[in-house]
């Protein structure tokens, strides 16, 4: 499934910087094109399903929420 995003980019030092402005992903290259390549790598890769290598514990947990 392909999806559009809409990237805001900009010039830091001798960097561009490119940031996804519907979810807050951003990354960096020497040029634009480079920044723009390293941001769509990005989204893909915070689009992938995790993986677990090591099974996680579920454990529930009581905190005391009230005025002081």
């Amino acid at each position: 499934m392909k999806r559009t995003f809409t990237a805001s980019i900009w010039q830091e030092s001798n960097w561009f910087v490119a940031q996804c402005l519907e979810i807050d992903i951003a990354s960096q290259g020497e040029t634009e094109t480079e920044a723009l390549a390293n941001l769509e790598e990005a989204l893909s890769l915070y689009f992938e399903p995790p993986v677990a290598t090591i099974i996680p514990q579920i454990k529930t947990l009581q905190v005391e929420i009230g005025a002081a």
